[in-house]
């Protein structure tokens, strides 16, 4: 059921855009099936939900992470990762890209964020962690700008 605060609900944006629908799906199952680690790319889509405010997704990439497994610490805590010692090398270095180009008008793409990307992914890698943050940042800002109503929690 529409939210009375939808602007334009998901199911309807899915129904008046089944193209543009197609083409952000071809992008997330390419990042999906590329063989990265699916819990790091759960927690991309979370931070950068986070930061960008849309309540929809939040709650879409909770349950997902949750339901994949995600220790519940590193869930609770992701907001605060800097000071969180639970985080990975390579966690620590995914979320701060994931900062930097969620944040990208303010803060640019940072060489010494970039270096630490490097220094743990491959290219391949690097171009594949950048197409996810890139791919849900489009889906905050549809979630944001429409005010998709909250999906059901499982």
């Amino acid at each position: 059921m529409p939210s009375p605060h939808a602007r334009i609900d998901f199911d309807v944006f899915c129904k008046l855009a089944p193209e543009a629908l197609g083409a952000m799906m071809a992008v997330v199952k390419a990042v999906d099936e590329s063989g990265m680690d699916k819990a790091l790319l759960e927690l991309i889509k979370l931070r950068s939900s986070q930061i960008n405010g849309c309540t929809f997704c939040v709650k879409h990439h909770l349950m997902a992470a949750r339901k994949m497994g995600i220790d519940s610490a590193k869930i609770d805590l992701i907001a605060v990762w800097k000071d969180a010692e639970i985080f990975s090398e390579k966690e620590r270095a995914v979320l701060a890209w994931t900062e930097s180009l969620t944040n990208v008008a303010t803060q640019g793409a940072p060489d010494d964020i970039y270096e630490a990307v490097k220094k743990n992914f491959s290219e391949k890698e690097i171009v594949l962690l950048t197409l996810a943050i890139s791919g849900i940042n489009s889906w905050n800002r549809l979630g944001v700008g429409l005010r998709f109503s909250d999906p059901p929690m499982a």
